[in-house]
């Protein structure tokens, strides 16, 4: 039982990083590479990334198992950023590059 609750708090900790990280990140980009990048606006993106880290933080997966249903849908939007809108924007910001 033990090994499960430090499991569970591996993840819980591990999933609020990963939220704390699409919204530095969405901090830190330009206003105009979102719109370049055919995506939602800054404001919108922090907005989702700043509601999806504090989701991540107050919701454990320990316990009754009702903050699940707001820790899902929260880790779903920081990944939807890291590995849809992060990268547009990256490419977006470099300029695309034929090789």
């Amino acid at each position: 039982m033990l090994v499960a609750v430090w499991i569970l708090m591996v993840i819980h900790w591990g999933s609020a990083l990963v939220g704390l990280f699409a919204f530095v990140h969405a901090l830190l980009q330009r206003a105009d590479a979102y719109s370049a990048a055919d995506r939602k606006t800054k404001p919108i993106w922090m907005l989702i990334t700043g509601v999806a880290t504090v989701a991540l933080v107050l919701f454990p997966l320990q316990g009754d198992g009702v903050g699940f249903i707001f820790w899902v849908p929260a880790m779903v939007a920081a990944l939807v950023y890291i590995v849809d809108v992060r990268p547009k924007l990256i490419e977006v910001q470099r300029g695309h590059r034929n090789w």
